[in-house]
């Protein structure tokens, strides 16, 4: 089991803005409003050498809003333990993780909208966050 699955089992995502894939992959992230999909992937980073420094570097997630996807699993958006926190996940059908992006300063996340397999969540203060949910590193555009 993954560091990242790890956490995710206590419902918890490292403080930091990145995208996690269950199988351990990490990399940075950035909101950029002025991107078509609102962010941008950065570089790769261990999540165990982040980690190592401080253990406790970590945010309890709840999810605000969700998208049952059937057999292919849910999309869940929700918040971290400080207000400014955001995150949205894919998830198995059994809630597994498969991939999740965390957010220091997006707010909550607490709308979700598909179309095919494009997902757009929609924060609290406004930043709206378009994901091709089969494979997060290559942003989708917003549908609009």
């Amino acid at each position: 089991m993954t560091t990242i699955e790890r956490l995710w089992e206590d419902f918890e995502l490292p403080i930091k803005d990145a995208l996690h894939y269950a199988d351990g992959r990490s990399y940075d992230l950035a909101l950029d409003s002025g991107a078509p999909s609102g962010f941008l992937v950065l570089s790769p980073f261990e999540l165990d050498e982040m980690l190592e420094d401080d253990p406790s570097w970590v945010s309890s997630v709840d999810g605000l809003a969700a998208v049952d996807l059937g057999g292919k699993g849910l999309l869940w958006g929700g918040e971290g333990s400080y207000g400014s926190e955001g995150f949205i996940a894919r998830l198995t059908a059994d809630r597994a993780l498969i991939w999740a992006m965390f957010f220091t300063e997006s707010n909550p996340f607490d709308r979700i909208q598909l179309s095919g397999n494009v997902a757009t969540f929609s924060s609290t203060s406004g930043f709206e966050i378009a994901v091709d949910i089969d494979d997060p590193r290559t942003p989708a555009p917003p549908e609009r």
